[in-house]
């Protein structure tokens, strides 16, 4: 993903920015910054672009602080709306913490136009204590990118950036934000919400289902909300956490005709699975299938991942048949390595069933 997002910082981005600078700027030496992004460009990853555009625009734009997020506000609404505007928080993030006031302004503005999630947190390292107070304001604001902010910002365990070690030592410190936005009604804030919850959870899972045994389930969107952000500790077979969501303690019932299509699978090609599962109970049982593949690494041990299959209500007696097509193929973020794999099923977060296939890495 990273490959392919680093490529929005090309050529015709840097042309688009130098015309929108020049024209709020008249001090901007356009040509020098052309030079200077361009001149190692290629070499460069996704991030390094991004913090690389930051640092050229300062040294280019010759002017002060305050004036300069004048301009951005301007240039900012010229420019394409995606991760590339992530360049104008970054810039804040960099050369604004000695103006707090002026720079938590600027990024709240500039969040509309990409996300500042990733620049606020360095004010939240700066003073934790103003920071999380201005956040707190902002999950009330009327526009959902500043809401979703306060949330996606002040996670414990945000993707591509710092742990918040403050957060995770004391979760509470974000308990008025996640409390003003449990049943918002925008989706994009609702998923932040889940995803902050769900960072609690993977360090601490009591305060965390304390908190949402206490909300309403009865609205929709809360209710949306405690089921994403239960994922990790279902997964887990957390049995607090099934109890929530009335998933059966003690399910009873036969997995049946396990089908694997092949015991030897080459990268690129699909793992093929099937089974039946038959109650043994003459009442319905609420069930979260999951299943398990334990990825060999680098060094040869293996490493499980949980991946969602499904859910369903069992009948009395019942009987059903599950089936699932996953590609194996290298990610970004997961590169596969030959030898010996191991498959398993999870009922209810606990494993019923395990085999084993080969991978083969070819080329």
């Amino acid at each position: 993903m990273a490959d392919a997002l680093k490529e929005m910082f090309n050529i015709k981005f840097y042309e688009l920015l130098v015309d929108q600078l020049a024209s709020q700027n008249k001090n901007f030496k356009a040509k020098s910054f052309l030079i200077d992004i361009q001149s190692n460009l290629e070499e460069l990853s996704l991030n390094q672009r991004l913090r690389n555009t930051s640092v050229q625009m300062h040294r280019h734009l010759n002017c002060d602080f305050k004036k300069t997020i004048e301009q951005f506000k301007y240039v900012i609404e010229k420019m394409p709306t995606g991760y590339t505007n992530l360049i104008f928080p970054d810039y804040v993030a960099l050369y604004g913490k000695e103006h707090f006031e002026l720079s938590l302004d600027a990024l709240k503005h500039f969040t509309r136009f990409g996300s500042s999630e990733f620049a606020i947190r360095e004010f939240l390292k700066l003073d934790f204590k103003k920071t999380i107070f201005v956040m707190e304001q902002w999950a009330s604001d009327k526009n959902h990118h500043v809401r979703r902010l306060s949330s996606e910002g002040s996670r414990p365990r945000l993707p591509w950036s710092f742990k918040l070690d403050e957060i995770i030592k004391n979760p509470k410190h974000t308990s008025p934000i996640l409390e003003t936005l449990k049943n918002d009604k925008e989706l994009y804030v609702r998923k932040s919400v889940a995803n902050h919850l769900n960072d609690i959870s993977k360090d601490n899972p009591e305060y965390m289902m304390a908190l949402i045994k206490k909300w309403d389930q009865s609205s929709i969107e809360t209710a949306w909300i405690i089921k994403h952000a239960s994922r990790s500790l279902i997964k887990q077979g957390n049995e607090k956490s099934l109890a929530i969501f009335n998933y059966e303690k003690n399910p009873k019932f036969e997995l049946k005709n396990f089908k694997l299509t092949s015991k030897t699978i080459k990268l690129g090609e699909n793992l093929s699975f099937s089974f039946e599962i038959i109650s043994e109970k003459k009442t319905s049982q609420k069930l979260v299938i999951d299943y398990i593949i334990y990825y060999r690494k680098k060094s040869g041990e293996l490493s499980p991942k949980v991946f969602k299959l499904k859910e369903l209500d069992l009948a009395p007696l019942g009987r059903n048949e599950i089936k699932r097509i996953q590609q194996l193929k290298d990610f970004t973020t997961r590169k596969h390595y030959g030898g010996k794999h191991n498959l398993a099923i999870q009922i209810n977060g606990k494993v019923v069933f395990e085999t084993e296939f080969n991978l083969l890495i070819t080329g």
